[in-house]
Parts: structure tokens; C-alpha cells; sequence
């Protein structure tokens, strides 16, 4: 080998700034879009039903730009400069205040959903708006059609991913910002230079003392400079803060005040021109071009939320505070998509674009949206000050303080608008927030139940003998939210049908606060837990069955070992855990593992079961669309095994045997009621509420993406 060939590793400081550069790239389409297409509808917002007629003059414009200038410069800047992604604890003796807390990123999360239908129909609607500034003007009414087929084409594109097209998003926003930042350039030249003078803060105080009240509730519009700020803290675990502060910093910033900029110069002396200011300010020669680039902006800046608003849902499902939904990955990626989300927020969407017909209306809900978004956000880093950070109270209030006086002003004039438009965010919020909050409190109240009735494994061993349980080949696999002891639905099972499967392992899904767990840390053994990070993607590919019997037999032979070297006989039961890697490098001293690539007419695995190959036909139709190449592994035990003692190589032969009998998924069907002695609110909460979201939601299994064939269901009544 030629190994004066090898080309040395570079600096690591020139990989980190090469990677920092990619990924500054890579977030013009996915973090910035939504920010960037503002000067859309900012201006229009910001007079349009809020200052009143003899308010529109050179002056009043000249101070909303100071006021746009000074709002763009320190609410982003201040939120990129505060980067932190370490999760908070809270002790658990502060049973009020974790209520509260929960509330607040409850709704948090409802409002930035809420987004996920504002933000679409604001953005294509103002794109739209350019057709009415063309001399063959475009009706309301055909305005409005272009713009619902638009947003009907947008989210259709879901269901086949857009990993496609998505490496056009990040060149067509750079595109779009280049176009406004020299439209920009050339409206300071050509129309009014002097407005450079209202970066000057002096304006904002003449704008307020000319326009009074009237000026204070302009800045609901004038927020609406930094709606999709907080995209950049959203995806602080896709982008380093590095590159999300080189993006911002060196394009995005300029080519948006310069855009401002040169808007102001522009309706400074064309006040006639502020319902539709932007394409109004664009030359004629580049107008149609521009229009084409401002659309597809539009839809990179929406597909960016909805895909935000996915991702939040998902997250969210994992923590225990959304009901179970269908989550599809369209990419390998980790892009997905959710149907029911999905075809709700078309929904939504449509009719909030439909109803209101209007930006201005829309630009009032969104702006509310998004400000109330930033007050919670700025609570809660106050808290991660003190809790993570371990700083000051002091300095926690000394910044909660500041922000809130300015995040303040903004929220209130947003809330002075509640009447037109303002509303909306809060419907929403309210309905996404109280199907959170019904679904957390009652799996809780669940968890509680199964926690109290749990048996140990000892007494069911006990219990065995005398019960006369049949042992049928296979593994069963059985599902459950305790991670020690025997849940009820498998001691409800086996009391009433004493028969089961020859190997029983009780399977516990936990879904830990970190984006990721390695799947060389992802069983935690004993009573078998499976950890995922929130942004974990579980597959129906065979890959967990096989990593979880490489795991078992790693177990097994390590307790053997542990009880060799312990003199302790009396070894209990539950609790014994161990994190096992599924690597199958580690297993291979146990056992060995052959691949064979077969065609399976069902798209399932192939069982050796009697009793499962007789249902084969009944599941025939269903499955029949083509064949799918499945992956089948095999395992034996190698010579090295020779050297065990007696019973943990029958154990282990018994474990091969039963997986090649097959694999049966055990769950329950549970059905939760309040008691009878329970408050009003309660049984509305659980009678009513949670049962309405458990029988319109996924299944666990479908959450889980467990075969349907392979599944056991045990119902059972829950009463809390």
C-alpha cells in the first residue's frame, strides 16, 4: 500500500469553520425563510388600520422605519447571542410550580403549532397581493383562488416529501435576499437618500409624540419585522450557533434593513402606495422576475414552519404531551411528515385565508402569535439562568426585566388588535393546548394506576405452577410503561387465559430528553428498556427484534457470570439492569449470525409458527401490493459457547429457538375512566376528553410500528 499517498488530516479549526460555512448555507432555507419574506407585509401592517390617514406623511414613515430598524437589530440579535440547549429539572416537591411551568411550554408549543397555519397563509397571500399591482389588476376574488391553490399544492407536497427539492430552498432565499437588498439600494438612490438619517433612535421619539396612541398601537405591526425569530432557536439542534449567527450577521440582517430602508425612500414620496408597498417599490423592468422569487420564498418560508411544526408535534408526542399520531419519514434524514397534522393545517389554513381575505387581519393574529411565543421564551431562559447556568437572581431579573419592557410594548399593542384578527392565535392555542394538557394529564393518571397494581416477577413465578400455564413456542413481547415489576395487563392476561409464550420479555419504550441515543446504549436490560431520543426514528424493519435478542443473549451470559461470582443466593428478581451494546461485534462471541435476503409476498417477516402461517391467507389481499425484500437473520450458537455451563447454554438455544418460532407483541387496550368519587372536572377531563383523543388517535402500536399480524391486544378498564 501506498501510504505516502494519504493525505494528511487538516487543521481541525479549518473543518469546523468549512462545516460552519456549509450549515450557515444550509439555514437560509430552513431557519431564515420565513424571516426573510417580512418586508412582504410589514410596512401595509403597520399603518393600515392603525395609523390614521393624517398620520401618513414623510415624518410618520421616517419613524417607522427607525422603529422597524431598532426592532430588527436587537430582538434577533439578542436571541442569537443567547444559545442554550440543556434541558432543565425542576424537583418534584414543587408539585405547583411544575403545573405551572408545564402550562407555560404547553402554550408555548400550541402557539408556535398556531404558527404552522398562520404563517402559510400570510406569506402566499402577500405574494399574491403583487398581481394587483400590475396594470391588468387582478381581482379579490382571483387573488384568492391562486392563492388556496398555491397552499392546497403546498401541503400535497408533504405526503412525498420534499427532500427533493429541498436543495433549492437555501439558493432561492439567498436569490430573494440579493433581489430586495439592490431593490432596496435602488429605491435610497432614486427616491429619498435622506432616510438613511432614521437609523438615528431620535425619530422613534418624534414618531411618538406626533402620532401618540395611535403610534403605540402601530407596533403591532411593527413586530411583525422579527416574526420567525424564533425559528433560530427552534433549530438550534439541526444548526450550530456559529452558522446560525454567520447567516444572520453577514446577509440576512443587512439585505432586510436595506430593504427597509429603501421601502421607507420609497413611500416617503408615494404615500398612496402603502396597502401594497412592496411590489409598488419594485422598477418595472424586474418586476416580474421579482414576483416569482417573492412567491417561491413564500413557500420555502411556509414549508420551513410546517415542517417546524411537525417536528414540535413529534417532539412533543414523545414527552408524553400530544396523543399518539402517524409519523411518516420521508427521507432518511430525519425529514417526516404527519398525515392528521398535516390535512389540519390545510384545513385551517384554508379557512383562515378564505375568512379573513386579508393580510392586514392575518398580520394582526400572526404578530399576537409570535410575541406571546417571545414573553414565554423569555421567562423561561430567565429560569435556565438560574436553574442551568447557576447564575445570579439578580442577573435573571435583571434580564428578564429588560426584555419584558420591550417585549411588552409590542405584546400589548398586538393585544389591542384581539377584536380584528387578534383572536384567532388564541382559539387555537386554547384548542391545541387543552388536547395537550387532557392527553398528559391522563396517561399520567395511567401510569400512576399501572405503578400502584404492578406484581413482581417473583409472586408471577410463584404463581405459575399453581395456575397450570401452558408455554407455547415463541417470545413474547410485552409492552409496558414500568421499567421494573409486571404490569397489570400481563397479570390480567395470564389469571384469566393461563397460557403463554416459552420466552416472555417485558418491553418498556422511554423517550429520553437527548435528540439521539446511540443504538450501541439503546437496551437497557433486565427488564428490557428501549430508549429513543425525540428525534429517534423507529422503523417496522426486523432491525429491533434482532438487536434485542443480541442484547438478551449478552445478558444472559453476564448474569451468569455475576451469580458465579456472588455468594448471595437470594438475588431479587426486579431491577437488575445493564446497558448492552446491539453491536454485532459485541455479540459475536456468543452467538453467530447469518443474513439471507428473501422475498416475502406479505412484507413481513417470515414466522415458523403454525399458528401464524395459518393466518397467512387471511392478510393475503391486504398486503399483495408487490413483493418487498425483507432481511432474515439466523443464530447460532459458535464454539466458543462450548465452554458455558449447562444451563445457560440451554437458555441460550432456548431464546434462538423461540425467535425462530416467532415473535409475538403483547399490548393493552386500556380503557381509562375516572371513579365515581371523583370531581366533576376530573370525569370531564378523563370520560369525556381523553377518551374522545384516545379514539381518534394512532393506536400505540401504530405509533410503535409493530406488525399488525404479530399483535396481541389485552383490554382492560383503568379506573382512576
Amino acid at each position: 500500500m501506498a501510504y505516502s499517498e494519504v493525505t494528511p488530516p487538516r487543521n481541525p479549526s479549518q473543518l469546523s469553520w468549512a462545516r460552519n460555512l456549509i450549515l450557515a448555507y444550509q439555514s437560509f432555507g430552513v431557519v431564515y425563510g420565513d424571516l426573510c419574506t417580512s418586508p412582504l407585509y410589514v410596512f401595509p401592517n403597520t399603518f393600515i388600520g392603525k395609523l390614521p390617514k393624517p398620520h401618513h406623511n414623510e415624518e410618520a414613515v421616517f419613524g417607522a422605519f427607525s422603529l422597524i430598524f431598532w426592532t430588527l437589530t436587537l430582538i434577533p440579535f439578542s436571541s442569537i447571542l443567547l444559545y442554550y440547549s440543556m434541558p432543565m429539572t425542576m424537583d418534584k416537591k414543587h408539585k405547583r410550580l411544575r403545573t405551572v411551568l408545564l402550562l407555560l411550554v404547553l402554550a408555548a408549543a400550541a402557539m408556535v403549532i398556531g404558527n404552522g397555519v398562520l404563517t402559510p397563509a400570510i406569506s402566499v397571500l402577500s405574494s399574491m397581493s403583487g398581481l394587483q399591482a400590475t396594470e391588468k389588476k387582478s381581482t379579490d376574488g382571483q387573488l384568492l383562488l391562486l392563492a388556496c391553490v398555491i397552499l392546497v399544492g403546498l401541503f400535497a407536497l408533504q405526503h412525498s416529501g420534499t427532500h427533493r427539492v429541498a436543495f433549492m430552498f437555501a439558493p432561492i432565499v439567498i436569490i430573494w435576499l440579493i433581489s430586495i437588498l439592490f431593490i432596496g439600494f435602488y429605491n435610497i438612490i432614486h427616491w429619498n437618500p435622506k432616510i438613511i438619517y432614521a437609523i438615528s433612535p431620535l425619530y422613534i421619539i418624534k414618531f411618538f409624540r406626533m402620532t401618540g396612541q395611535d403610534g403605540w398601537i402601530s407596533l403591532g405591526g411593527v413586530l411583525l419585522s422579527v416574526t420567525g425569530t424564533e425559528a433560530m432557536f427552534s433549530n438550534l439542534g439541526h444548526f450550530t450557533s456559529v452558522s446560525i449567527r454567520l447567516a444572520f450577521a453577514f446577509l440576512v440582517y443587512p439585505c432586510l434593513v436595506v430593504q427597509y430602508m429603501g421601502q421607507a425612500a420609497f413611500l416617503s414620496k408615494n404615500l398612496g402606495s402603502i396597502p401594497n408597498s412592496f411590489y409598488s417599490s419594485v422598477p418595472d423592468p424586474v418586476f416580474w422576475p421579482v414576483f416569482v422569487i417573492a412567491t417561491l420564498a413564500a413557500i420555502v418560508g411556509s414549508q420551513s414552519v410546517i415542517t417546524a411544526t411537525f417536528s414540535i408535534i413529534k417532539q412533543c408526542h414523545a414527552l408524553g404531551c400530544f396523543p399518539r399520531v402517524k409519523v411518516v419519514h420521508t427521507s432518511k434524514h430525519g425529514q417526516m411528515y404527519i398525515p392528521e397534522i398535516n390535512w389540519i393545517l390545510m384545513i385551517l389554513t384554508l379557512a383562515i385565508t378564505i375568512g379573513f381575505r386579508d393580510t392586514i387581519l392575518i398580520g394582526n393574529a400572526y404578530g399576537l402569535a409570535c410575541m406571546i411565543v417571545m414573553f414565554i421564551t423569555t421567562f423561561l431562559m430567565a429560569l435556565v439562568i438560574v436553574a442551568v447556568w447557576e447564575k445570579s437572581c439578580f442577573l435573571a431579573g435583571l434580564f428578564l426585566g429588560t426584555l419584558w419592557i420591550i417585549e411588552g410594548a409590542y405584546l400589548s399593542a398586538a393585544f389591542m388588535k384581539l377584536a380584528e384578527g387578534g383572536w384567532v392565535p388564541l382559539v387555537l392555542a386554547c384548542i391545541f393546548m387543552t388536547a395537550m394538557y387532557v392527553w398528559h394529564y391522563s396517561t399520567r393518571r395511567k401510569y400512576s394506576f399501572d405503578l400502584h397494581n404492578k406484581v413482581s416477577l417473583k409472586w408471577l413465578l410463584g404463581l405459575g405452577p399453581s395456575l397450570g400455564i401452558v408455554r407455547v413456542p415463541g417470545i413474547g413481547l410485552v409492552y409496558s410503561e414500568l421499567a421494573t415489576g409486571v404490569p397489570a395487563i400481563f397479570s390480567h392476561f395470564v389469571t384469566n387465559i393461563p397460557a403463554f409464550h416459552k420466552v416472555v420479555v417485558f418491553v418498556c419504550v422511554k423517550s429520553v430528553p437527548v435528540p439521539h441515543v446511540l443504538p450501541e446504549e439503546r437496551f437497557l436490560v433486565g427488564v428490557c428498556i428501549v430508549r429513543y431520543g425525540y428525534k429517534d426514528i423507529q422503523r417496522e424493519d426486523g432491525e429491533f427484534e434482532n438487536q434485542l435478542i443480541q442484547s438478551i443473549a449478552e445478558f444472559i451470559q453476564m448474569e451468569a457470570g455475576d451469580l458465579q461470582s456472588s455468594a448471595c443466593e437470594s438475588q431479587s428478581y426486579d431491577g437488575r439492569m445493564a446497558v448492552l451494546s446491539s453491536d454485532k461485534s459485541v455479540s459475536n462471541s456468543i452467538l453467530t449470525v447469518s443474513e439471507v435476503e428473501e422475498y416475502d409476498e406479505t412484507g413481513r417477516q417470515s414466522s415458523k409458527s403454525m399458528t401464524l402461517q395459518s393466518l397467512r391467507s387471511v392478510y393475503e389481499e391486504e398486503y399483495q401490493q408487490g413483493q418487498v425484500r425483507r432481511r432474515r437473520v439466523r443464530y447460532g450458537l459458535t464454539e466458543a459457547s462450548r465452554g458455558m455451563e449447562g444451563s445457560v447454554r440451554e437458555e441460550l438455544m432456548d431464546l434462538i429457538g423461540a425467535k425462530e418460532a416467532g415473535v409475538a407483541y403483547v399490548m393493552g387496550h386500556s380503557y381509562v375512566k375516572a371513579r365515581k368519587s371523583s370531581s366533576w372536572l376530573k370525569k370531564l377531563i378523563i370520560d369525556i376528553g381523553y377518551s374522545f383523543l384516545r379514539k381518534n388517535c394512532r393506536g400505540p402500536a401504530v405509533a410503535l410500528n409493530i406488525p399488525h399480524i404479530s399483535l396481541i391486544e389485552v383490554g382492560m378498564v383503568y379506573y382512576v
